[in-house]
């Protein structure tokens, strides 16, 4: 075999550089007669690369503008449709599975985005910086000092912090489940065999992981003994005009609003005054195994999920992040993931899904401007003598809530066009422009 040839026969072991390399080695061997041809297949050889480094799971950025645009949904229109908003204590509506589709989703990326991180060193470090400034953006959006965008007013007292809102919860999940990947992902096989354990066997570090964590969360809800606990209630927020309520507990494994294990944690470990106070997977070699994966764990944690609330076991709850709604939530996770996937990767109809995944690749512009009304709240600074006189409500009034003569289906309909469609076209244009904000 020549030197040339073996160059070319080994092509498919080199890297880009390598490959770039090969080429020109084997136009130096054989004179500068072919230079046109040599350039030609240069640039093919780029423009491969560069293709390989863009491609991506469209399905993975239309899941994630869909949980935005739950979140903008429920948050905006769920006063006007109570059948959406959460539900006040077990049960599982609508606006119940934004956190877990957006906890799932993370998940799912983790894998993707670890692979190109050169080491473990490198890919602690990404995975540190991401969870602090995830933690710095929950804190601000979500620890109480902004009151956007329905009072102008902002700043918060340090005593009442909420120190763990979504996107802090949402961080340090993503730090404990980004760490296990980065220390494990060299001692697993790069595709998941076929057979009914081999999604267990690759990923046993994983399921130990959430195997721990399931233990530990169900002897917490199930042993632990929560004892009696006060709370002072403020009359329309007066601080001075206060009167203490006292909470009889004194029990173990209750699932009930006030004696729960999960409150008594919370208030052990935040205080009571840091609360929120307003509460009502794999990479395989082809479609068909990725898929198999995917669904049969989704409708395995969907049935479990049913059988444990309808038999009263464990009843699905969201207050309680129960494992049943873990299961429930986190199996209707998998299955949308996977009908995305079939429509968007595998049959190719992106173009009814491409507003999801243009939100979705700007999710975190959309999440702070959008879904936290940081950009409602600046239009409505800007009033006339009053600040109900403000563009927001105007078109609310005028153009929706009158035309229609409904509060609520104006209501939704303003949520509908005005914010989902405005962030779907405005996610779009930014997509095009090559603007992304990431953390």
């Amino acid at each position: 075999m020549e030197k040339g040839q073996e160059i070319a026969a080994s092509d498919g072991e080199r890297g880009p550089e390598q490959h770039q390399h090969a080429i020109d080695v084997g136009h130096a061997e054989h004179g500068d007669g072919k230079g046109e041809d040599i350039e030609k297949e240069r640039v093919a050889v780029a423009e491969d690369v560069q293709k390989k480094k863009s491609r991506r799971v469209a399905a993975l950025d239309a899941f994630r503008g869909l949980t935005i645009v739950l979140m903008i949904l429920v948050d905006d229109a769920g006063g006007a449709y109570e059948r959406i908003d959460h539900s006040p204590w077990n049960g599982c509506t609508l606006a119940d599975f934004v956190m877990p589709f957006f906890l799932f989703i993370v998940g799912v990326a983790i894998a993707f985005a670890l692979k190109r991180v050169p080491n473990i060193g490198a890919a602690v470090k990404k995975i540190t910086i991401r969870t602090l400034k995830m933690l710095f953006w929950g804190v601000l959006l979500q620890g109480g000092y902004s009151h956007a965008p329905d009072d102008l007013s902002y700043g918060v007292d340090m005593k009442k912090i909420r120190w763990m809102g979504i996107l802090q919860r949402i961080a340090l999940v993503y730090f404990i489940v980004a760490l296990i990947e980065a220390f494990t992902v060299k001692v697993r096989p790069t595709t998941v065999r076929s057979g009914p354990y081999a999604i267990f066997n690759a990923y046993r570090w994983q399921w130990l992981g959430g195997f721990i964590a399931f233990v530990i969360y169900m002897v917490t809800t199930f042993s632990l003994y929560v004892p009696d606990w006060s709370f002072v209630y403020h009359n329309d927020g007066d601080v001075n005009d206060g009167k203490q309520f006292t909470v009889k507990c004194g029990l173990r494994a209750s699932l009930e609003q006030a004696c729960n294990a999960v409150g008594y944690v919370d208030r052990q470990v935040w205080g009571i005054n840091h609360l929120y106070t307003q509460p009502v997977w794999i990479r395989s070699k082809t479609h068909k195994e990725r898929l198999k994966h995917w669904l049969l764990m989704g409708f395995s944690l969907l049935v479990l999920a049913i059988i444990l609330h309808f038999t009263n076991a464990i009843p699905i709850n969201k207050q309680l992040y129960s494992f049943s709604y873990v299961c429930f939530t986190g199996g209707a996770a998998g299955i949308v993931l996977s009908a995305f996937y079939i429509l968007i990767d595998v049959w190719g109809l992106r173009m009814p899904f491409l507003f999801l995944e243009w939100i979705g690749m700007n999710a975190m512009l959309v999440f702070v401007l959008g879904a936290q009304g940081i950009l409602a709240a600046f239009v409505n600074g800007w009033y006339y003598k009053s600040e109900d006189n403000n563009l927001v409500n105007w078109i609310v009034k005028h153009v929706f809530v009158n035309v229609w003569h409904s509060q609520n289906l104006g209501t939704l309909l303003y949520v509908i066009f005005c914010e989902i469609v405005f962030w779907g076209v405005a996610a779009g244009v930014l997509h095009k422009l090559g603007i992304y904000w990431k953390l």
